[in-house]
């Protein structure tokens, strides 16, 4: 990866570490965490610096606040709360409620005993952190000895906490976390040395939100299996009647020149679905007819049908590497999430029994695999969606290099 971790951070009893995770997790209408997986991935960095009795001081967004001041369900309390259950009585986690910076935050750490964990409020109520501001991003470093970004959910961001911070904290120590690292680490060496065959699954809705991954990847792979309604769009530039299913119609003459060059015995060969799982409209999705090739009207493709899900798993597990990114299908809406779940399982298979890498990209999917139950199956689950989608797209993170070199 080129940069210094949490590692080779030499931490004195006492000293102050800002930890710059991705505390970004989805709430219940109670106000309690719904997900703790994010909370869960940051404990081996936190827990780095606690051991040397150090004063863990996390901070994240929540949300999407106007950055105007605090905001009625986005502070980071419920996460206070998930993060004093999971260390329990090894630590004391202090909450900074309202403040992330100035007089509040830097008294808690000040009242904090080595190996606590404070947790600053959203850095997203202050406009200084969407805003890239130097001035907030001063002071935040004057809360810490050291800075470690853990935050692999926002790597590919420009914010405040990710950039100005590390720049604001020199000469003091500026190194990623465990979580980082691993995620760095997961998807560089997949895209750069991956075993072969190295096939990239590729769903979700749009295919301009995928131009950039498959463009990047077509050099790179051997098989890219494209799902979800971009398939649509894709499948009307081959001139395939695809109903009333989502297309997006100013894609069709870049789907239709992907596929062109997707011809070349240098490219990636991309399948896609034979058949179709459809219903009347989003609504009506317990009104399921399967059908291979066209679509008629009146009828919206929202999953793939089995013939694809035998075709695709076939591909599957066969591969040396896997790396997936975008449902099959409208996976939140049973009976169209049984595309999902059948990749989900053959990826699983594909791990298990052939030791293939399989690295399964953030947001939806990460959530997909989860709802099948194999996500410990996976060789990596990766924390951000957006994150690991700019890998795939050949992307380099200003966050990242930010950081001490090693």
């Amino acid at each position: 990866m080129g940069v210094k971790t949490v590692g080779d951070l030499k931490v004195e009893p006492g000293q102050s570490v800002l930890i710059r995770a991705d505390f970004n997790v989805p709430l219940r209408p109670d106000g309690s965490v719904l997900d703790d997986r994010r909370i869960r991935m940051a404990l081996p960095t936190i827990e780095t610096v606690r051991s040397q009795g150090g004063i863990a001081v996390c901070m994240s967004h929540l949300g999407r606040p106007a950055g105007q001041g605090p905001e009625p369900g986005l502070s980071l309390s419920p996460v206070a709360d998930s993060l004093q259950a999971q260390l329990g009585d090894a630590g004391q986690v202090h909450f900074v409620e309202g403040a992330c910076r100035g007089p509040k935050a830097a008294q808690a750490i000040e009242a904090a005993a080595p190996g606590d964990v404070v947790l600053l409020d959203n850095l997203r109520f202050e406009a200084g952190e969407k805003g890239a501001d130097e001035a907030f991003a001063a002071d935040l470093a004057r809360l810490g000895d050291a800075y470690v970004n853990d935050a692999f959910g926002t790597a590919h961001r420009h914010d405040a906490s990710m950039v100005a911070l590390p720049r604001a904290m020199a000469p003091r120590p500026c190194v990623a976390g465990l979580l980082l690292e691993k995620e760095l680490r997961f998807l560089g060496e997949a895209i750069e040395s991956p075993r072969r065959p190295f096939v990239a699954v590729l769903g979700g809705a749009k295919v301009s939100d995928k131009l950039g991954a498959i463009r990047h990847l077509m050099e790179r792979v051997d098989t890219i299996l494209v799902g979800g309604a971009m398939a649509y769009t894709f499948l009307a530039a081959r001139s395939v009647d695809v109903g009333d299913s989502l297309v997006e119609r100013d894609m069709v003459d870049t789907a239709a020149a992907l596929l062109d060059a997707a011809q070349s015995p240098e490219a990636a060969t991309i399948e896609l679905p034979v058949d179709h799982r459809t219903a009347p409209s989003f609504d009506a999705v317990d009104q399921v007819e399967t059908f291979t090739g066209a679509i008629p009207e009146g009828r919206m493709g929202l999953d793939i049908g089995p013939a694809s899900i035998d075709a695709f798993a076939a591909v599957v597990l066969k591969a040396g590497t896997i790396v997936w990114n975008g449902p099959m299908g409208v996976f939140e809406r049973p009976p169209m999430d049984t595309g999902t779940r059948a990749l989900a399982q053959a990826l699983a298979q594909a791990t298990k029994n052939s030791d293939a890498v399989s690295i399964v990209g953030g947001g939806e999917t990460a959530a997909a695999v989860e709802m099948a139950g194999v996500a410990a199956s996976m060789s990596h689950v990766s924390t951000g969606g957006g994150a690991s989608l700019k890998m795939l797209e050949g992307a380099s993170f200003e966050a990242v290099a930010c950081l001490d070199q090693a």
